[in-house]
């Protein structure tokens, strides 16, 4: 009987469906209620959908890709393929290109040729010392220091600004001539250990500011032997002559406060030890020759020093860069 009133009152009325909900009973059965929710969805704004901008023929290659190898063995080939479609194909690019090697233009070698050297196997012979002595000639330490690159310039220089900020200018002062005082206790001190044992003990029993630096070094002083040169002067003074587990070296103390573990921590000290080398060699005071370096880096809390050997060709690889260094200071002045 509903069914039938409800057709005769659409068939009357087909162009007022609004008419249907007049009537209690259909009220009842159709509540305003999805009216209202029709008229929303309306009168709001679609929602974007995030997947209508993804670019569905790549999505689509791309599972196909990675699905379709998974039950066999990827290959280069497959892998390539599916970075392609992640990421496109890979960008062109030149390796890099290898600094040239420049070569001195007044090339001198380490090793004198023509000078005769004697067998080093008297262990009794007290070391050379030669007086360092005025010359117009410039110190290695100051052709080093007038030709540093720009970047470590600019690295030494923001150190010195920022230690002036902590300490103040008179506190650097302060710093740096301390530093320069624990150098030179540090290398008479190894003076006297490699001259006389007791002297050495004394030492360092009497200034405590370099107790760390020797004990430092302690493990290094055991494969030292044969000193054939002591604080000796060439255009600067060279630390030490002596073998070095057997091997004849030119032997450079340093002080730290930080660790050095590798040679390419110690910046120019390598072309120092190789300037050294070379002047000895070149010298007739020296009836000896040396082949081999030695950077000994000593730490003040008294840790383990760092030693950092140099083999013959290693020095004749910072022979070169010496000179070549040399021949800039020459040019500038």
């Amino acid at each position: 009987l509903v069914r039938m009133k409800f057709l005769q009152l659409l068939s009357r009325n087909p162009g007022k469906l609004e008419m249907l909900f007049q009537i209690p009973f259909c009220q009842k059965q159709f509540p305003h209620m999805c009216l209202a929710t029709s008229a929303c969805l309306c009168g709001k704004k679609k929602k974007e959908n995030s997947y209508e901008q993804v670019d569905q023929e790549k999505y689509k290659n791309l599972v196909y890709s990675v699905t379709s190898y998974k039950t066999s063995a990827q290959t280069p080939e497959t892998i390539l393929e599916e970075d392609n479609l992640l990421y496109g194909p890979p960008a062109k690019h030149r390796p890099p290109v290898k600094a040239e090697t420049r070569t001195p233009k007044n090339w001198i070698p380490l090793i004198n040729p023509n000078k005769r050297t004697h067998v080093l196997n008297s262990k009794s012979d007290l070391p050379l010392k030669i007086a360092l002595q005025k010359t117009k000639m410039p110190s290695v330490t100051r052709v080093l220091q007038q030709t540093i690159s720009p970047q470590q310039a600019f690295y030494l220089e923001r150190w010195k600004q920022k230690m002036i900020l902590e300490l103040g200018e008179d506190g650097f002062a302060e710093y740096t001539k301390n530093l320069f005082l624990q150098g030179a206790l540090f290398h008479a001190a190894l003076e006297s250990a490699f001259l006389s044992e007791e002297a050495a003990t004394k030492e360092q029993g009497e200034d405590m500011a370099i107790s760390g630096y020797m004990a430092s070094v302690q493990h290094i002083l055991k494969d030292i032997s044969e000193v054939k040169a002591l604080e000796s002067a060439y255009l600067g003074l060279v630390d030490c002559v002596a073998k070095y587990r057997g091997r004849l070296c030119v032997i450079d103390w340093k002080t730290s406060e930080k660790p050095k573990p590798s040679l390419k921590n110690t910046y120019d000290n390598p072309l120092q030890v190789a300037a050294y080398i070379g002047a000895i060699n070149h010298d007739a005071n020296y009836d000896f020759q040396v082949s081999c370096g030695l950077i000994v880096v000593a730490y003040k809390n008294g840790s383990p020093a760092h030693p950092h050997f140099m083999d013959p060709d290693l020095c004749s690889q910072y022979w070169n860069k010496w000179l070549l260094r040399l021949e800039e200071y020459m040019d500038r002045h």
